[in-house]
């Protein structure tokens, strides 16, 4: 088989690549597309795919500035509407398009689910309906999945690399209230549930790739500490982030509620569907 993938050289991107590439898939890297860049181009990188996995966009956590704003959502958008036009122009169509998304879809108060949530008021929001939106143009062109990523964790990379150091010297601590929702996913269930979803043909729409064991920060910082056999007394407080970051503070003192109905009603089963054992299989595994 062979998959093609935007956003390759990202967190989520290598470790597909190494996962498909070991079950014996050629993977393809879409190269970076831009505005300019022209729809033929794209074509030509995917043609002959049996599916294309597009992750691309910029990072969601930074200073956003105007015109950081507007990289945040171009980088989606332009990239996903390129990809689609691209499908389109090839005679021979992909079986599956696996758009990302994100869970900042999701409304931050309450449980969110696929078939029943509310959309976002603020930016995060506006740019996953607009990234969203592109991709189901593909729908008469291919089966088309929606996947909204949680918090991915990997301890080489992403968010908890970067946190460990700090816990590790008991120094970590909530952020804000510590009451926002944690909604996360261990890199190895992202990577088996999109084979499942590649495997599963009968399967399209909008799934959460987050883990049945839903938390909060708070309940995300006291297990960590609890792994890591480390005090995690500190709040970082909201006025700070705010400080660092401006608006894009949402990025991190926001969080929603949203289990994986969809993937859990499809038969997919996780190896790590609650935080404390996906924390020690990351932190301790040889």
């Amino acid at each position: 088989m062979i998959i093609a993938i935007s956003g390759a050289g990202g967190l989520i991107g290598k470790k597909l690549t190494a996962y498909f590439e070991s079950k014996g898939h050629e993977v393809r890297r879409i190269p970076r597309i831009v505005a300019g860049t022209e729809p033929t181009k794209v074509a030509v990188s995917v043609a002959g795919a049996h599916v294309i996995i597009n992750l691309a966009g910029a990072p969601i956590i930074g200073r956003w500035t105007v015109s950081y704003k507007k990289e945040l959502l171009e980088s989606r958008v332009v990239t996903t509407r390129k990809i689609v036009e691209a499908i389109g122009l090839n005679s021979e169509k992909p079986g599956l398009l696996i758009s990302a998304s994100a869970i900042g879809i999701y409304a931050p108060e309450k449980e969110q689910t696929e078939d029943n949530f509310s959309i976002s008021d603020d930016y995060l929001g506006e740019i996953c309906q607009a990234w969203e939106n592109e991709a189901r143009k593909a729908i008469p062109l291919t089966r088309v999945v929606i996947a909204r990523f949680g918090v991915v964790l990997d301890s080489n990379g992403g968010a908890l690399a970067k946190m460990l150091p700090v816990f590790r010297f008991g120094l970590g601590g909530k952020i804000a209230s510590g009451r926002q929702g944690f909604s996360w996913i261990h890199i190895s269930d992202l990577a088996e549930a999109m084979n499942f979803l590649i495997e599963n043909k009968n399967l399209s729409g909008d799934f959460s790739f987050t883990a049945p064991g839903v938390t909060n920060n708070k309940g995300f910082t006291k297990t960590l500490a609890k792994v890591l056999k480390r005090p995690a007394f500190f709040t970082v407080p909201a006025f700070i982030l705010k400080i660092v970051f401006g608006e894009g503070a949402i990025a991190v003192t926001g969080g929603q509620f949203a289990p994986p109905k969809h993937l859990l009603d499809a038969g997919y089963r996780f190896s790590f569907p609650d935080l404390e054992s996906a924390l020690k299989d990351l932190i301790y595994r040889k």
